[in-house]
């Protein structure tokens, strides 16, 4: 028996009953086609209601034809729609979980560009927003009246396609938000002013969902609790405005930050430096103070962590979208008490939100099969059962061990050192990183179930190969340090980071990082060389610090650093050092930057593949597969994705 009673207990919301207190939030999976649902959609959320989750919320559905934030948004405004909403949620009902879905508007948040062009987004007033550096055009009392009809026409088209609920999408600093916001709203007619006037388009918004559709439509509310940025609402004020609208939603749904602002938008999906239900408070204060139930979000991650807040009565159901992405079956793991079981989230964004921002379709570093359910689905039994050698304990070589196993192969992974994880052990030792060791502890886990044998401190060679005879070897033996080619004879160290992330050498006090990669690494390692008191100057071999990774993260990471003070430089390329002075050339410029007066001269720089091994195994083994940083020296999610395709290619 599990002892999350309060989460697998059901919640009942107007003669709607929910088998369990586990939501997936509305979040854009880059699934429609056309703005409408595709198979892959469908396959996608079905998955995760075939695995457990007692409530889907759909992504964001276009209520007006000015709605249109993205190419590929999801759109409701013709009843065409309606046949293709009606797949999708029949597919999460047979499942026997609820499908709720957004109606949404986004204001002066437009990112599309149609046919390149900028688009003129619509505001409250002339507010522009910097994140997407836009200057709004105020919305006139008739267009207002034309967006609030399409609220009310979208909804019926979606509950004549079999929408539980409707959920009202004022979170993130989208239209409603920018009413709500007297620092966007400096309107002087009814719509602006006092809170009464700038909560009426929210009325207008819910009377014509229910003058549109029928009694029994949940009709909710999905609002940012505190926006985190000056320019912003905060929990008091949006208090306030929740109270007020207590009789016109059936339940609210609480997130954080909003998408005007580098501050704010890191709230959108949180990543791992901000603490886990760390909304709780806020969605706490408010489940106290109206009659209607509360959901919250915001790194809620495990089954532990939402049924401690359950219990606390800090909400009614907990929003766990990433979990689910990483692991569909989490909730059915939970449930029948499998914890150690579950791979868990570990925030790095890079292929959930990372994936939509970049205009590809959602997945997930850990489990490549997220938002591919159609191309990989259900790991398959072979028919033709291998012996098979993996030659490297990365993210990669573990991944296809693991695969492997659960396919009935039987797998040996061999790495020679006395420890698994790869690049990956390396980067949990950066601030703010420790999370990420559990793609480590996960991959494990995935191997025992698979009951792959491990060999640690094992060094493979040819006669080793030679005595093993496996029929298969997936080698993934990741790369070897290297440093930059320089001229000059330095006075100063120079030195890999690898080998300064791992306490392996010590630097001086005045401290240059040359970041060719742009990554975690250079701003992980700048933050803990300043954090010990080092003079730190991180020169980059990019637009700014962190570039390659996803815009959240990275933004949150600048941030600490100018906290810290440590000194970024852009588009810097390390070509020598001589004494105690480090040369540069600005990429862009082509013009020299010297770093002067330097002790310590720390690279972080693409290690060079380790391949020889695959050669030698070639003659010694006729399927033999080169996957990871050991083909090239990517990420760990071409390496965990390339570990998966090299299982299924062994049928």
């Amino acid at each position: 028996m599990s002892a999350l009673t309060s989460l697998f207990s059901p919640l009942s919301i107007k003669g709607v009953s929910i088998r369990n207190r586990i939501l997936s939030t509305g979040h854009d999976t880059d699934l429609g086609r056309h703005g409408l649902p595709t198979e892959e959609l469908i396959a996608y959320q079905r998955a995760r209601a075939k695995g457990g989750v007692g409530l889907i919320i759909v992504q964001v559905v276009g209520v007006h034809e000015t709605a249109r934030y993205t190419a590929e948004v999801l759109m409701g405004t013709q009843d065409d729609c309606i046949p293709h909403f009606r797949r999708l949620f029949a597919a999460i009902h047979a499942e026997g979980t609820t499908a709720f879905v957004q109606l949404f508007h986004p204001g002066r948040e437009l990112l599309w560009r149609r046919g390149g062009l900028v688009q003129t987004s619509l505001s409250a007033s002339v507010a522009p927003t910097e994140r997407f550096r836009l200057v709004p055009r105020e919305l006139t009392p008739d267009l207002i009246a034309d967006i609030v009809d399409g609220y009310g026409a979208t909804a019926r088209r979606l509950a004549e396609a079999g929408a539980d609920g409707v959920e009202v999408v004022a979170n993130h600093g989208y239209l409603p938000a920018q009413f709500l916001n007297p620092k966007v709203n400096r309107r002087e007619d009814q719509y602006g002013g006092s809170l009464s006037n700038r909560l009426r388009i929210f009325r207008e918004v819910a009377a014509s969902i229910r003058g549109h559709t029928p009694p029994a439509l949940i009709v909710g509310l999905r609002i940012s609790g505190d926006e985190f940025d000056l320019s912003g609402c905060n929990e008091e004020e949006t208090l306030t405005a929740c109270r007020a609208l207590e009789t016109e939603f059936d339940y609210f749904n609480v997130i954080g930050g909003t998408s005007a602002s580098a501050a704010g938008a890191v709230h959108i999906a949180p990543p791992m430096t901000i603490s886990p239900g760390y909304m709780a408070g806020f969605s706490g204060k408010l489940r106290h103070s109206v009659g209607k139930p509360v959901f919250v979000a915001g790194r809620i991650n495990q089954p532990q962590e939402a049924e401690k807040l359950l219990r606390a009565g800090q909400a009614d159901m907990c929003g766990m979208t990433r979990a689910m992405i990483c692991d569909p079956e989490m909730p059915n793991k939970a449930r029948e008490g499998r914890l150690d079981d579950i791979r868990a989230c570990i925030a790095c964004n890079q292929a959930c939100i990372g994936h939509a921002q970049l205009g590809v379709s959602i997945s997930c570093i850990q489990n490549p099969a997220s938002g591919r359910e159609l191309v990989f689905g259900k790991v398959h039994r072979t028919s033709r059962p291998r012996k098979v050698m993996v030659v490297g304990g990365g993210p990669a070589g573990m991944k296809a061990a693991a695969v492997a196993g659960e396919a009935g192969h039987t797998v040996t992974l061999f790495e020679r050192d006395r420890r698994l994880g790869g690049k990956a052990y390396l980067a949990q030792l950066l601030p703010h990183r420790a999370e990420f060791g559990g793609i480590i502890t996960n991959l494990k886990r995935e191997m025992e179930l698979a009951r792959v044998t491990v060999a640690l401190g094992t060094e493979v060679t040819p006669s080793l190969i030679a005595r093993e005879a496996p029929d298969a070897i997936i080698v993934a033996t990741g790369t070897r340090t290297s440093l930059p080619p320089l001229e000059g004879e330095a006075t100063v160290a120079v030195v890999a980071s690898d080998d300064v992330v791992s306490d392996r050498v010590q630097v001086g006090n005045r401290v240059v990082i040359y970041d060719w990669l742009a990554d975690w690494t250079g701003v992980g390692l700048a933050e803990k060389l300043a954090t010990q008191g080092r003079e730190v100057t991180l020169a980059v071999n990019g637009i700014c610090a962190a570039a390659a990774i996803q815009n959240y993260v990275r933004d949150a990471a600048i941030a600490r650093l100018f906290k810290l003070q440590v000194k970024t430089l852009p588009f810097m390329r390390l070509y020598g050092v001589d004494g105690s002075t480090a040369f540069f050339i600005h990429t862009a410029a082509q013009e020299p930057v010297t770093i002067e007066n330097v002790d310590t001269v720390v690279t972080i720089y693409p290690g060079i593949p380790e391949t020889s091994l695959a050669a030698e195994a070639r003659p010694l083994c006729a399927n033999v597969q080169l996957i990871g940083d050991a083909m090239s020296p990517r990420t760990a999610e071409e390496a965990v994705y390339e570990g998966l395709v090299a299982a299924i290619n062994l049928g």
